[in-house]
């Protein structure tokens, strides 16, 4: 094994001078090549450390198994993992309510936290994140291993667009991009008239990599032609993406591509599971690595969340394996996605989301029966010539029938109106046939939808409205 990692000690002990060969791969080849066989069992040992770790330090840890009659004794191979009940977010939140601010699953003592990030709590009570020292450098340490693996090198100038707040995915990305060596340029994101800048930025300082979400990249593409720049004439070679399932749906990949002339990476997993690089693509884009030596992950039945077969879909289930501050043990995300463990070009022997984190079970909804996901209806739109940029999805109740609506932006060589009527035809009926339901489309000019410069929230469910209405 390379001297640059101390395996022998939990948590593992980095070398935090090492940098690879620029011509190499991999990080740390000896690990992201090894026989699955093998790697299991070194991930066995750093499991039942991290297991022993919650169990004595953490109170919720411990009532939650003694319920369930587990122990870290349990553990005796990898399978026994499922014997283990899941945590979801809502018992995060219910902790911390308990015992602010940090709940019963920190780790170690409160002083020792030398970071606090969390959820922004729009959509119910905030989450805490309680990070150590340690945690820190660990995660900067994985950051970049991923970020390597996604052809980012000590030569690269990464601009950073993101919120640089409690969020956790531009301070995860600045930190993965100063350990490896590379030049930062965290720009932010958020402030009036900052898209403007950046872009003015980028055309000086020719910025050979970029971060944020794949909403406002598209947005950062949008400001840039208003300037009459050409984004690919900005250089980026490779952009990564987070925070929205944007950069694996193919459309959507393609379109971002085709824009700026350089590699679409899509990653991530949840802030809870810093570092959220764990599912990260390599530079061939064949869909999220799952790299589980730092944190393993199951790809479950959402109802018994036992592990399900490779080629099928399920929900990620995740587990920290060098976490000390608040390590997440069997966290669901609630994700979709497929995994493989089918063979990638870079030699990585880690299992797969060939189609990346597709959809969200909460974000689905039902119309007519059908199982529908803004992300099936974003990869149609984005693949029709003449589609604008930016959509939304109102579904609706009219006399007990639901009515979805999608309104839609059309190109500007699409604004004569039977060029429209075409465009709003081909669009009902390549989404009929995507979603096993025909829309109403309503076209709209293109720049009349807001952007975003964070996560884009696309769908608004009016249906509660009617069932208040008719009571």
């Amino acid at each position: 094994m390379t001297s640059a990692v101390d395996l022998t000690v939990w948590p593992p002990r980095y070398d935090a001078t090492y940098r690879p060969d620029p011509a190499s791969e991999h990080w740390f080849p000896e690990l992201e090549c090894m026989e699955p066989h093998a790697r299991d069992a070194l991930i066995l040992v750093k499991l039942r450390r991290q297991l022993a770790w919650a169990w004595e330090r953490s109170p919720f840890y411990r009532k939650k198994w003694d319920a369930a009659g587990v122990s870290p004794a349990t553990l005796r191979s990898l399978p026994d993992l499922e014997k283990f009940p899941v945590v979801t977010k809502a018992e995060l939140r219910a902790s911390q309510a308990a015992a602010p601010p940090y709940g019963e699953y920190l780790c170690v003592e409160p002083g020792a936290v030398a970071r606090i990030h969390g959820t922004s709590g729009t959509t119910g009570r905030p989450t805490v994140f309680g990070i150590d020292r340690g945690d820190w450098e660990r995660i900067g340490e994985a950051h970049a291993r991923i970020l390597w693996g996604a052809g980012i090198r000590r030569g690269d100038r990464v601009l950073i667009c993101s919120f640089f707040s409690l969020y956790l995915g531009s301070w995860g990305a600045l930190e993965g991009v100063e350990r490896l060596g590379a030049t930062a340029f965290p720009f932010g994101a958020g402030a009036s008239g900052q898209t403007l800048m950046a872009v003015q930025w980028a055309r000086e300082l020719r910025p050979t990599a970029f971060y944020g979400t794949p909403s406002y990249a598209l947005h950062f593409a949008e400001i840039a032609r208003r300037e009459g720049l050409d984004p690919r004439e900005l250089g980026f070679r490779t952009l990564f993406f987070s925070g929205e399932p944007g950069a694996g749906i193919p459309a959507t990949k393609r379109l971002i591509e085709a824009t700026f002339g350089g590699l679409c990476v899509d990653m991530g997993s949840m802030a809870e599971m810093t570092p959220w690089m764990t599912n990260g693509e390599c530079r061939h884009r064949t869909g999220m690595h799952l790299w589980q030596d730092l944190v393993y992950t199951q790809v479950c039945d959402p109802e018994t969340f036992r592990p399900v077969a490779f080629g099928a879909e399920g929900t990620p289930v995740y587990t920290h394996l060098e976490r000390t501050s608040q390590p997440m043990i069997r966290l669901v995300s609630g994700d979709l996605a497929r995994w493989t463990d089918a063979p990638c070009p870079c030699g990585r022997t880690y299992p797969r989301l060939p189609g990346g984190l597709y959809g969200r079970l909460d974000d689905m909804f039902i119309v007519r029966g059908e199982n529908i996901y803004p992300s099936a209806i974003e990869d149609t739109l984005r693949a029709i010539e003449g589609f604008g940029g930016e959509f939304r999805v109102i579904v609706s109740r009219r006399e007990a029938m639901d009515e979805l609506l999608v309104r839609a932006e059309y190109a500007p060589a699409h604004a004569e109106p039977g060029a429209r009527a075409k465009l709003s035809a081909t669009m009902a009926e390549r989404l009929r046939a995507r979603l096993g339901v025909r829309p109403i489309v309503e076209l709209v000019p293109a720049g009349t939808l807001e952007r975003t410069e964070f996560k884009a929230r696309r769908v608004i469910d009016d249906r509660d409205l009617y069932r208040r209405s008719v009571r």
